[in-house]
């Protein structure tokens, strides 16, 4: 049975450790404010980009180089290269243990080479006790302000690629926010931008009546739009990923708040049982000792 003394250093850790809860929390809400405002403007700029794509398809009546090497381009099996995000840090619930699982389902049908490339440190552990071989790492951006930098590492690794002819394919794998309240795993067709593409794209509608046309070097106008589209399209995942993340986290530090506080309560009615158990036996033995030494004093009293 627990002293006072031990119940009392347990109830001192609880709080402290319900102290650090409390400030992850609110680090993992304030997080998640500034990447939802990131993800509302990104939105509307990954709509622009695309939208001026197809406008230059259109314009050039989809005699894209880019479709016509996607479209000739043949072979027994593709080589596709997956990208996942995931996250640095634990506290996270089942972020990351879900995302794997949903990969190794996603690429378990493909007959060709696979590359993965991963972003997070954590990831690449699951990926590899699942028996799938990450060929490169890239760490997380900490802040909003780093995810650019990071971008830019990929964009370098992917024009490589595409200037060697080694992969055919590239998907995301990530998970973002829905509606709901909570996150889900999601997989995007990154490039090529080929027919498959278009066809994706044609539910988005020219906002106006105007008809769009290309002025200038179309193409040096083409590859401007593709790198922006790249761009946005890679780093808008990243930001839903770390919004994700934070959602995660915030949830899995109010169910450990909830715990702490569980705990302390358990405690401390276990510690006032205790003392209250303390005092008593104080007590029975102040009126025992009392009572001795008025027996006592009864016994030697003189007789008359």
């Amino acid at each position: 049975m627990d002293s006072l003394e031990s119940l009392t250093r347990q109830i001192a850790g609880a709080k402290d450790l319900n102290g650090i809860v409390r400030t992850m929390k609110a680090m993992a809400a304030a997080n998640i404010g500034q990447y939802e405002i990131a993800m509302e403007s990104l939105g509307d700029y990954w709509t622009n980009v695309s939208l001026g794509l197809i406008a230059y398809l259109k314009h050039i009546n989809l005699e894209s180089p880019i479709i016509k090497k996607s479209e000739n381009f043949k072979k027994e099996h593709k080589s596709i290269c997956a990208i996942v995000f995931g996250s640095d840090q634990g506290f996270v619930g089942q972020f990351n243990d879900s995302l794997s699982q949903y990969v190794e389902k996603s690429l378990s049908s493909h007959e060709g080479k696979i590359e993965i490339w991963t972003v997070g440190a954590r990831v690449p552990l699951l990926l590899a006790d699942m028996g799938m071989a990450v060929t490169k790492e890239f760490n997380l951006p900490n802040s909003i302000n780093a995810i650019t930098a990071l971008i830019g590492s990929i964009l370098i690794e992917v024009e490589k690629n595409r200037e060697n002819g080694t992969v055919d394919e590239y998907y995301l794998f990530y998970n973002h926010l829905v509606k709901e309240g909570s996150y889900q795993q999601e997989k995007l067709r990154l490039f090529p931008l080929d027919a498959k593409w278009l066809q994706e794209k044609k539910q988005l509608k020219w906002p106006t009546k105007k008809q769009p046309q290309v002025i200038g070097d179309s193409s040096k106008l083409i590859h401007r739009l593709i790198r922006e589209y790249l761009f946005v399209t890679l780093y808008k995942s990243c930001t839903e990923s770390l919004a994700s993340e934070n959602f995660s986290r915030l949830n899995a530090m109010q169910r450990a708040e909830k715990n702490i506080e569980e705990l302390l309560d358990e405690i401390g009615h276990t510690y006032h049982r205790l003392r209250q158990s303390s005092i008593d036996e104080e007590l029975f033995d102040v009126i025992s000792g009392f009572t001795a030494l008025k027996k006592e004093k009864h016994n030697k009293k003189p007789l008359d």
